[in-house]
C-alpha cells in the first residue's frame, strides 16, 4: 500500500463515495479491531477526508499491531505532521527511516509533511537522508 497524502480535491459525489467506504470499513473494523489492511484503508480513508484526528488514532494502532513495518511510521509521521505534532512526527519519520523506509523522493514532496519540512528538526532527517543516499552510491 502506497503511504497516503490528503491533497486532492473531491467532488461531492466523490466525498459521499468516500463516506460510505469509510462507514463500510469502520464495521469491518469494529467485527476485527486487529484488521491490520482495514485499518490501513481506513487511516488513508480518513485523511483523504480531512478527518486528521481519527486518521492519527488509527496510524497509533497500527505502530502497535506492525512495530516493524516502515510505511506504517511514515503514514503516522505524516499523521502527526496534518495534526501539528512536530516532534512525534520526527520521531515517527526517523523510526520509518530506520525500519527501511526509502522512497525519498515522495518524502522530498509529500504535500502530508508540508508543515513538518518547514520545521527546524527536519534538518536532522535531511541529514540522515543525504547520509542514506551516499553510503547507497558507494
Amino acid at each position: 500500500m502506497p503511504a497516503k497524502s490528503s491533497t486532492k480535491k473531491m467532488t461531492s459525489a466523490e466525498q459521499r463515495d468516500l463516506d460510505t467506504k469509510i462507514q463500510f470499513i469502520e464495521g469491518l473494523v469494529r467485527r476485527d479491531p486487529d484488521y491490520v489492511d482495514a485499518l490501513q484503508l481506513l487511516g488513508d480513508h480518513y485523511t483523504r477526508r480531512g478527518r486528521f484526528s481519527e486518521g492519527l488514532h488509527v496510524d497509533e494502532r497500527l505502530a502497535r499491531l506492525e512495530p516493524a513495518n516502515p510505511l506504517v511510521f511514515y503514514n503516522l509521521a505524516c499523521s502527526y505532521s496534518l495534526t501539528d505534532e512536530f516532534e512525534r512526527a520526527l520521531a515517527a519519520l526517523h523510526q520509518a527511516i530506520q525500519l527501511g523506509y526509502r522512497d525519498f523522493k515522495w518524502l522530498a514532496k509529500d504535500p502530508d509533511l508540508k508543515k513538518l519540512r518547514a520545521q527546524p528538526g527536519f534538518e536532522e532527517v535531511r541529514g540522515k537522508i543525504r547520509s542514506l543516499q551516499k553510503k547507497s552510491r558507494e
